[in-house]
């Protein structure tokens, strides 16, 4: 007895120091949001008199347990705000008239069917230059350019926070009909550079074995590629399956899982699986370039497999707060203006809090190739994330649930076969030609299965929600999740006792 009572008391003081903890990391993301919604500029002057103001009153109440936990609280809101603050230079003011800079480009271009943009970093110029130019010529990472335009500042426009989404990059500053001259190369960060080289060989490669769209397909599920989907962009979109071409947690997390299924099949120890699709994640990440996007992807979908391995979604969830908490650290806009992040938050939660409930209800699927993962890890995600995709994206895929199910698990064998299929035509093409056309088979069934259910009258409709309908309906899934492990975790104590 004086075992468990000793026990139950640390229980209690470690649940105590963890919810306190959260409410902390909570008071910094809210100072962050409030910045964020009401975009607030102000002289930073008074945020340090702001501040000064509550380390004066937290030092002098140190003792009072209430009011130093409200002095430490507002603390962390001020912090909150004050690094959003901290993100936006002084900008000078831009006229029509043209300006040269030098700068050397500083993230992958972006290649797109209608031309190609490009990041600048420039001593002249506070902040990343945001450059549109054709096909051709065309520029590498850590090339220096000599740019004579016209200089202006992103604005919204048809309700699109065009200025914003820019910032989240680093970006406040457009130019306009530009002038390009190369005058060096050699800039930025060799590992990148040797990087995106390795990613143009492979692009290459993939042109040679297979054809268009299949060929932008294969890239897309590699390494994020969508430059030349074309129609299939759309597709893929009103069948709600846009996140297998994009590097997401939503992505990374499903295949991630149904790898360590297959693993756990194949009899590799759980233990042993888990750090091989964790290093796995961590090489893709570094492949796909480590963008923003990509090291968010990664980190949700290592957070999945870290809650299925511990097997306890209450620290998994202490875990996803503070890794919000440090990616809002890094960049605070991402909070409120990446809904890249948002889905892949809220993805993640759901692929830890709901699959567990809602599994009971497809125990009759074969476990067989981790269907049945797929299938409750598929409609997890898409039940967490429809809210904040009708109050962002406005349309609801209603055949969203069956196509992923369709297509799904075929995704990590395709991905396997497109990689040997790359590696073989390296050492012998043709070896590597009939790997290739093994997942082309693959790649046309999903190209074919998209087609089908997009060209349905009732495949996607258009359906946008307001902000505080968004709240409610989580707030409704909330409770639900709160109700079914409440009831979980009585019946476990009342089989113990």
């Amino acid at each position: 007895m004086f075992y468990n009572h000793k026990g139950g008391m640390f229980k209690k003081i470690i649940q105590s120091k963890s919810k306190t903890f959260l409410t902390f990391c909570f008071c910094f993301l809210l100072g962050v949001t409030i910045a964020s919604l009401l975009e607030i500029k102000f002289d930073l002057v008074y945020l340090y008199f702001l501040l000064f103001v509550c380390i004066t009153f937290l030092i002098i109440f140190w003792q009072d347990k209430n009011k130093r936990f409200v002095f430490l609280g507002l603390l962390l809101i001020g912090l909150g705000v004050g690094r959003y603050l901290f993100v936006f230079p002084i900008l000078e003011n831009y006229t029509d008239q043209k300006k040269e800079v030098v700068g050397y480009i500083s993230g992958e271009p972006d290649i797109r069917s209608d031309g190609v943009r490009y990041l600048i970093t420039s001593e002249d110029v506070k902040g990343k230059i945001y450059l549109k130019q054709g096909l051709y010529p065309r520029y590498k990472y850590g090339e220096k350019l000599q740019l004579s335009c016209i200089f202006e500042r992103p604005e919204e426009f048809d309700d699109f926070r065009y200025d914003m989404y820019l910032a989240r990059y680093g970006v406040f500053t457009i130019c306009q009909n530009a002038e390009v001259e190369k005058i060096g190369e050699g800039e930025g960060n060799f590992l990148f550079r040797g990087i995106f080289i390795l990613k143009q060989v492979v692009a290459n490669r993939i042109n040679k074995l297979w054809h268009e769209p299949q060929a932008s397909f294969m890239a897309g599920l590699l390494y994020g590629y969508r430059g030349g989907l074309g129609e299939l962009n759309d597709l893929f979109s009103r069948t709600g399956i846009t996140h297998i071409v994009a590097i997401s947690g939503y992505n990374i997390s499903i295949i991630a899982t149904v790898l360590i299924t297959i693993c756990v099949q194949l009899l590799i120890p759980r233990k042993k699986a888990f750090w091989f699709i964790t290093g796995g994640i961590i090489l893709f990440v570094l492949f796909a370039g480590a963008s923003a996007s990509v090291v968010r992807a990664g980190i949700m979908g290592i957070i999945v497999l870290l809650a299925k391995q511990m097997g306890r979604t209450s620290n998994v969830g202490n875990v996803m707060i503070l890794t919000a908490v440090l990616m809002t650290i890094q960049n605070p806009l991402i909070l409120i203006w990446d809904a890249g992040f948002q889905l892949s938050f809220v993805a993640t939660l759901g692929l830890v809090y709901l699959s567990p409930i809602i599994k009971k209800y497809f125990i009759k699927i074969p476990e067989s190739f981790g269907l049945q993962e797929s299938v409750v890890s598929t409609l997890s995600a898409i039940i967490a994330t429809l809210p904040l995709i009708l109050f962002q994206f406005g349309r609801l895929s209603i055949v969203a649930p069956i196509v992923n199910v369709l297509i799904l698990w075929l995704i990590p064998f395709i991905m396997l076969f497109g990689f040997l299929s790359l590696v073989f035509s390296f050492v012998f093409f043709p070896v590597g030609e009939v790997i290739a056309w093994i997942a082309w088979v693959g790649l046309q069934y999903i190209i074919l299965v998209v087609k089908f259910f997009a060209g349905l009258k009732f495949s996607a409709v258009d359906l946008t929600i307001s902000w505080w309908m968004m709240v409610l309906l989580y707030l409704g899934l909330f409770y639900w999740i709160y109700r079914k492990n409440n009831i979980k975790f009585k019946l476990i104590e009342r089989e113990l006792n």
